[in-house]
């Protein structure tokens, strides 16, 4: 398994935001956290990803223990983190804020390969590599912040609401972009407010609430139950 996160706790001070849950992603898999605005989904991918400290369990990463690492070196290991609302540096172009994603790498030509592969994926990127972030469209920016983690070279990409707010001929091919990354060979660990979106994306599913799984199993299999019918799927 690449990704293992076992029976994790964080906290806010003295609040518990995520309350011992476990979660795998393997090579080529779409993983996806649902549930309520609250429910420990973001934390956990920050967790993951070294910008929250865990107070207790344990990541392993490609057969290693990674708990307590700073968020540098999870990009050096291969985790990227594709953070809600993209966290683009408005004021630098688009050519800079894809570099900022290969800060750990020191071959030229290789950032400059990994460059065009990630214009072959977002070909817009290209025309707009100039123009400053903040001119982007909302999609294109979510198309930058994923080019930006592409340029990390990672194994695992993290992606947080990458939706949220976008016309929905933009969703559909931001859903068509995260299906070729699982076909890449990425495994992608999934939070989206579209539901409905998430689980036909994804292989794998865990339903969180107040902080704890009370729900998981094949996206398909998780779909057809009632209460996520209910809840988040508006049936």
């Amino acid at each position: 398994m690449l990704l293992e996160v076992k029976n994790i706790r964080v906290h806010y001070e003295k609040v518990e935001a995520v309350k011992s849950i476990s979660l795998n992603a393997d090579n080529g898999m779409i993983c996806t956290l649902i549930g309520a605005n609250g429910a420990g989904k973001t934390t956990t991918l920050r967790a993951i990803s070294g910008l929250k400290k865990i107070t207790s369990g344990e990541i392993i990463f490609n057969g290693k223990r990674i708990s307590g690492l700073a968020a540098h070196n999870m990009v050096g290991l291969g985790i990227a983190h594709v953070p809600e609302g993209r966290k683009l540096f408005g004021l630098m172009t688009v050519r800079h804020n894809l570099l900022a994603g290969a800060y750990l790498q020191r071959d030229k030509k290789e950032i400059e390969k990994t460059m065009q592969e990630v214009f072959e994926h977002f070909p817009i990127l290209k025309e707009r590599q100039k123009q400053l972030a903040k001119s982007l469209s909302g999609g294109e920016q979510q198309m930058a912040a994923m080019g930006r983690a592409l340029m990390a070279k990672p194994k695992v990409i993290l992606m947080d609401e990458p939706s949220l707010g976008l016309a929905p001929l933009m969703v559909a091919e931001i859903a068509k972009i995260i299906r070729q990354f699982r076909e890449r060979g990425f495994s992608v660990v999934l939070i989206e407010q579209n539901a409905s979106m998430a689980l036909s994306l994804a292989d794998y599913a865990y339903v969180l609430e107040t902080g704890k799984i009370v729900l998981e199993g094949p996206s398909k299999e998780v779909a057809k139950n009632e209460h996520v019918k209910k809840a988040y799927l508006g049936g």
